[in-house]
């Protein structure tokens, strides 16, 4: 078929070409000869870009679509393929003319050959074309019209044979991309449905374009001993026969054919010289029934001598495109206990021979069956003959992609569609891009680049402005109109508006809002910090550091949180006004109270006698405070209410002294750490609500537990007071915190 642009025909009036259709043929013709009277004024003087002559293309295709068992209505198609391209309606004309089942045909194996046309012109030369990945990228982009007519698969395996054929018998070039792909895609396409005749002659024409040295040096190996080697198999072959019938087995057999390609790969694959390739010499045994086959193979054993690792019975292993038959290989006794070359014998049913030849050919009858059924083949039929082929076609995609995926398809009445979900589009440069069904041009531009899809502001596709929540159709051209910058508009995440069809176009939508919304936060919260430092002064610090000793990772991580008012700019003044430095220590903290009794006197700093403050009460001016002397750790002040006082004065009642808090001490601005507790209803920034009232009172935390237990949260609070009494009005301050039930010193 067509394989680029090359100059097109005068167009001849549509009308007139359906009418003169109608006029000269009448109903009863066939559809075939009416094709190729509707194509032969259009297409007869152009040629395609291999340089072969369109019409010779199309006649040449029809008739290999004949010898491999395709419908009528098939080969009429490989004539209406050619005419799309000069329609300027092409589905609404060839409808008209032949019904909507040819137009729809030919128009889907149009498109496909332009993508494939394109996406072969637009591949990097720097792409291996052994790259699995590439194969498997061209296979898919073939599967996008097989799903919706398994007819195309035929006319483009015999439309690249006919190619081959051509270039070959013109001693016409052919690409080296064309010919990789006839190898590694057509061929094996071929070989997973069957298509035998196929498969063999596109792997050889493939092969001797791509190694025409190799492809010369088996062909001549292989005629330099034809003449002997075709005598013996000759001779083999007519006693085989004449042994068969006198067993009273209807037997026809044929010497096989050679093919070079299988050959080669032979030779490479078990690294064997060209005389230990059993294909050289072969021969093929049709019988009537299956029960005949293995009464052969038997007498073929018997009278010859067998090579057991040679040996396959595909029959009862049939191969995964459905080949039947057995294998063996075998070497003829000669005289004198002597035995001859080996040669390779084929046993099978007439039934597994047609198939073989043929493959799935007989199935694509399905499409002229309908729901009454057609040509013999019933609709119910039909569905299983499809089904069938599906499973071939995703097999031979796992054979290139070597993906591993479920074996079987629904055997069900629903209709099956392959690869229904996936579409592919071209950019205007012929890339072609792979999308979900249904995909927008919004899609497409995420799917080019991700700044193109923020930018998309409008879309071409085939030239024409269309809405950007426009589906997209397989083989259409996408361009896209962006701004120089800017976003995507929030409209494209509403799921009703259908401007987003791919999970991944939405997940990059979304995310360029999310970083947006955190742009935004983290500049807000550096403007209440730069704010805040231009305050005290200070703006000459650096804010890495700053965030370093408030414990985050960087500015940025402080400032996101101080914009979304996750944390108190207090605690940044806090760090700012460092505490007064602490009293000398030989400053007295108690002395001795007036009128007291024997026990002597206390007074810090003097007879070296030591103080601390207990943490069991946390005592801290103006509470009532009582000395308790310790072994070793000097004098323990206690509150005058704390519990432990109690029952150590029961105890020891002569170790407690009276104390009083010093001059000295109320003179500075010493602060003293007090236990605050805490009940409340939790709830989501609790601690930070509380936190900030001890901030905005000047009194640092140094020290918080929490704990809640379904739906009540226990907080201690260690905070450094100066006074005990400005303690009490800030716990009332606390009280009145949302979600707060009370709050009291420890």
């Amino acid at each position: 078929m067509r394989q680029g642009g090359a100059p097109l025909a005068t167009p001849v009036p549509v009308n007139d070409l359906i009418a003169a259709s109608e006029r000269t043929l009448a109903d009863q013709v066939h559809a075939l000869a009416r094709a190729r009277a509707f194509a032969e004024p259009l297409i007869a003087g152009e040629t395609l870009d291999s340089g072969e002559n369109t019409l010779a293309h199309a006649d040449a295709v029809a008739e290999i679509l004949r010898a491999v068992g395709g419908s009528e209505a098939m080969q009429a198609a490989s004539y209406l393929v050619h005419a799309c391209v000069h329609l300027n309606r092409p589905r609404e004309v060839i409808a008209k003319a032949f019904g909507e089942n040819f137009a729809t045909l030919a128009v889907e194996t149009t498109q496909l050959m332009r993508v494939q046309r394109l996406s072969r012109g637009a591949r990097s030369s720097a792409h291996l074309v052994d790259d699995p990945a590439v194969q498997t990228e061209t296979v898919r982009k073939m599967l996008l019209a097989f799903s919706r007519d398994l007819r195309v698969v035929m006319l483009r395996l015999a439309s690249r044979l006919q190619t081959l054929r051509w270039c070959a018998a013109s001693r016409t070039p052919v690409s080296e991309q064309l010919a990789r792909e006839s190898l590694q895609v057509f061929a094996p396409l071929a070989n997973r449905l069957g298509i035998w005749q196929i498969k063999w002659e596109m792997e050889d024409l493939a092969f001797r374009f791509l190694e025409p040295a190799t492809y010369k040096q088996v062909a001549r190996l292989l005629d330099e001993k034809r003449t002997e080697r075709e005598a013996g198999i000759e001779q083999l072959r007519s006693t085989l026969q004449q042994e068969l019938q006198a067993q009273g087995i209807a037997a026809t057999v044929q010497g096989r054919p050679k093919h070079i390609y299988s050959i080669v790969k032979k030779m490479r694959g078990k690294s064997l010289s060209f005389e230990q390739v059993f294909d050289v010499r072969a021969l093929r045994v049709i019988v009537p029934t299956v029960a005949d086959c293995y009464a052969v193979l038997g007498w073929v054993h018997e009278k010859f001598q067998p090579l057991p690792d040679e040996f396959d019975d595909y029959i009862a292993r049939p191969k995964g495109n459905g080949y039947q038959s057995l294998h063996t290989v075998v070497r003829p006794r000669l005289d004198a206990g002597r035995l001859g070359q080996p040669i390779e014998i084929q046993i099978r049913t007439q039934a597994m021979h047609d198939h073989a030849e043929h493959g799935v050919a007989a199935h694509w009858a399905y499409k002229e069956a309908g729901a009454k059924g057609y040509a013999g083949v019933s609709a119910s039929g039909a569905y299983d003959a499809k089904i069938a082929v599906l499973r071939q076609l995703l097999a031979w995609e796992r054979d290139l992609s070597g993906e591993v995926r479920p074996a079987g398809l629904p055997a069900n009445g629903h209709q099956v569609d392959l690869l229904s979900d996936r579409i592919y589009v071209l950019t205007p440069e012929a890339a072609v891009v792979e999308l979900p069904a249904g995909a927008t041009p919004v899609d497409f531009a995420y799917a080019v680049h991700t700044s193109l899809g923020h930018r998309c502001r409008g879309a071409r596709v085939d030239g024409a402005m269309v809405p950007l929540n426009t589906a997209l159709q397989n083989g259409q051209t996408v361009e896209i109109l962006a701004a120089k910058e800017g976003g995507p508009s929030r409209d494209w995440l509403n799921a009703e508006l259908g401007y987003l069809v791919s999970p991944r176009a939405r997940a990059k939508a979304r995310a360029w809002f999310n970083a947006a919304a955190l742009h935004a936060t983290v500049t807000r919260g550096r403007e209440m910090v730069e704010k805040l430092l231009q305050r005290e002064g200070k703006t000459a610090l650096r804010l890495d550091d700053i965030a370093s000793q408030l414990g985050f990772k960087s500015a940025d991580a402080l400032f996101e949180v101080v914009g979304k008012d996750e944390y108190s700019l207090r605690n940044i003044e806090l760090l700012l006004r460092p505490a007064a430095p602490a009293s000398p220590p030989d400053e007295p903290l108690l002395k001795k109270a007036r009128g007291a009794h024997k026990g002597g006197v206390l007074v810090v700093g003097v007879d070296s006698l030591m103080t601390q403050l207990a943490k069991c009460c946390r005592p801290a001016p103006p509470d009532a405070i009582v000395g308790f002397v310790t072994r070793g750790k000097g004098v323990s002040i206690h509150r005058a209410d704390c519990s432990n006082l109690r029952e150590m004065a029961a105890r020891n009642a002569e170790r407690v002294i009276q104390v009083e808090w010093g001059r000295a001490r109320q003179e500075t601005s010493a602060v003293y750490p007090v236990d605050v507790a805490v009940e409340a209803a939790d709830r989501q920034g609790l601690l930070r609500d509380i936190s900030d009232v001890f901030a905005k009172e000047r009194m640092n935390v140094i020290g918080v537990q929490t704990q809640s237990v379904k739906g009540t949260a226990w907080m201690t609070f260690t905070v450094e007071v100066s006074d005990a009494a400005r303690l009490a009005r800030v716990l009332g301050v606390v009280a009145e915190v949302p979600g707060v039930r009370s709050a009291r010193r420890r």
